[in-house]
C-alpha cells in the first residue's frame, strides 16, 4: 500500500485568518467567540458564535463572480490557496493525478435561507441562477478544482461535524489505492445564519451563555452546557510519500492510520460504541503505536465529553495509559463540517512546533471526564504520534492518526 504524507497546510477560523496566526491564538488560549453580527440575533435564545473577522471574498475570486459562491466555499478557497502555497507544487505537475476531496456538513445554508426568503416575498422568477451551483457541498471542490487545474478525482463527503475528516481519509484512499499522486483535501462550513443557529437552538444543542460568550465553550467541564457554532476552512495537501520525497517537499506528518464506524443508535445523540469502534479502527491500522496526543471532538456538550474520554480509555485499557487530551472548540467554537480539517491541521502543526494546545474555559472538573485534559495554557512537548476524533449527527465517526517522520 502506497504511503501518504501532508506536505501543505491552510487554515481560517475566528482568531485567524491564515494557519500561523490562528494556530498562535490557538494556542495562547484566544477566544474568537462573540455576539453575531452576521445577522440581528436579538431575538434569538441564542446570540454567540465563532465568526471569521475582516475576511473580503474579493481576495480569493474576481469581484464579479462571488455572487456565484456562498460563503463556505469564499473560506474554502482561501484556505486552499494558502495550502498549495506552502506545498510549492511545481508548475508542471500531472493535472490528471492530482485530485480534490472537499467536506462540508450543510454547505451553503445562508444562500438556502436567502433565495427561500426571495421565493416567498419575490417569487420564484427572482432566484438567483447562481444559487444551485454556489450553493450545492460537491462545488466546494468544483470551485476549487477549477482554480488549480485539478483534474484527477473530485471527491466530496458530507457527513456532519465529521466530514473534514472524511474528506481527509477519502484522499487518503485514492492516494494509497492509486487513483491519484497527490489530493488538495478542503473542508469548510458557513451556517452562522438564523435559520443554522435557530435550529441548532431548537435542539437544545447551544450553548445559552449569552452574556459570557468568551467562557460559553467549555469542553470537558462540569458545567458545559452544548456547543458553539463557529466557522472557517481548512485544507491540506496530501501526497504519495515517494513523489513528495522525489521533489524535496516539506512533510508536515504521515497519516498512519484512519478508522470509520456508524453509531446505528440515534440521530443526535452519540454513542460510545461508535467512536470506540472508530479509534480502534484507526489505531489498529497504524499498528498500535505510542500515542502522543489526542485532539478530541470535545464539542462542550454533555454527552459527547463524557463517552469520547471513556471511549479513549477504552482503547487504551485505562486512565493511567492515556495521553493529553484537549479540545480547540473553546477558541473557535464549533466549525462543523470543516472541524475536523481544521483540527488535523492543528495536530500537524503542534506536531511541527512540539506544542499541545490547551482546553480553555476549564474550572469545575467533571468525575466523567478525568483525563489530561491540558487545562487552560498549552504545553510545551515532543509529539511524534497524534490523534485527531471527528463524530457526527447520525453517528457518522472519523479518526485519523499522524506521525512525524
Amino acid at each position: 500500500m502506497r504511503r501518504v504524507v501532508v506536505t501543505g497546510l491552510g487554515m481560517i477560523n475566528s482568531v485567524g485568518n491564515d494557519k500561523e496566526s490562528s494556530f498562535k491564538a490557538i494556542c495562547d488560549g484566544e477566544c474568537g467567540i462573540d455576539t453575531i453580527t452576521i445577522f440581528d440575533p436579538e431575538s434569538y435564545s441564542v446570540q454567540i458564535a465563532g465568526e471569521v473577522k475582516n475576511f473580503d471574498p474579493e481576495t480569493v475570486m474576481n469581484p464579479k463572480e462571488v455572487k456565484k459562491a456562498d460563503r463556505f466555499i469564499h473560506l474554502g478557497l482561501k484556505a486552499a490557496q494558502e495550502a498549495m502555497l506552502d506545498a510549492k507544487i511545481p508548475e508542471d505537475m500531472e493535472k490528471e493525478r492530482f485530485g480534490v476531496s472537499a467536506g462540508s456538513g450543510i454547505g451553503g445554508l445562508p444562500s438556502i435561507e436567502k433565495s427561500s426568503i426571495i421565493l416567498e416575498t419575490r417569487g420564484p422568477r427572482r432566484i438567483s441562477p447562481f444559487f444551485i451551483p454556489g450553493a450545492l457541498v460537491n462545488m466546494l471542490g468544483g470551485f476549487v478544482s477549477i482554480e488549480h487545474g485539478t483534474k484527477g478525482p473530485n471527491l466530496a463527503s458530507v457527513t456532519a461535524c465529521a466530514a473534514g475528516t472524511h474528506a481527509i481519509s477519502e484522499a487518503c484512499k485514492t492516494i494509497m489505492c492509486n487513483g491519484a499522486d497527490q489530493m488538495l483535501v478542503v473542508s469548510a462550513e458557513s451556517a452562522i445564519t438564523g435559520v443554522g443557529i435557530g435550529g441548532f437552538a431548537a435542539m437544545k444543542a447551544l450553548s445559552t451563555r449569552n452574556d459570557s460568550p468568551k467562557t460559553s465553550s467549555r469542553p470537558f467541564d462540569a458545567d458545559r452546557d452544548g456547543f458553539v457554532m463557529g466557522e472557517g476552512a481548512a485544507s491540506l495537501v496530501l501526497e504519495e510519500y515517494e513523489s513528495a520525497v522525489a521533489r524535496g517537499a516539506h512533510i508536515y506528518g504521515e497519516i498512519i492510520g484512519f478508522g470509520e464506524s456508524g453509531d446505528a443508535n440515534h440521530i443526535t445523540t452519540p454513542s460510545l460504541d461508535g467512536p470506540s469502534r472508530a479509534m480502534k479502527a484507526a489505531y489498529n491500522m497504524a499498528g498500535k503505536p505510542k500515542l502522543d496526543y489526542v485532539n478530541a471532538h470535545g464539542t462542550s456538550t454533555p454527552v459527547n465529553d463524557k463517552n469520547e474520554t471513556a471511549a479513549l480509555k477504552d482503547l487504551l485499557d485505562g486512565k493511567e495509559n492515556c495521553p493529553p487530551m484537549s479540545s480547540i472548540k473553546g477558541q473557535i467554537g464549533h466549525c462543523l463540517g470543516a472541524a475536523g480539517g481544521i483540527e488535523a491541521v492543528v495536530c500537524l502543526m503542534a506536531m511541527r512546533d512540539s506544542i499541545i494546545p490547551p482546553t480553555i474555559n476549564y474550572t469545575t472538573p467533571d468525575e466523567n471526564c478525568d483525563l489530561d485534559i491540558v487545562p487552560n495554557v498549552s504545553r510545551k512537548a515532543e509529539l511524534n504520534v497524534v490523534m485527531s476524533n471527528s463524530f457526527g449527527f447520525g453517528g457518522t465517526n472519523g479518526v485519523l492518526i499522524f506521525k512525524k517522520i
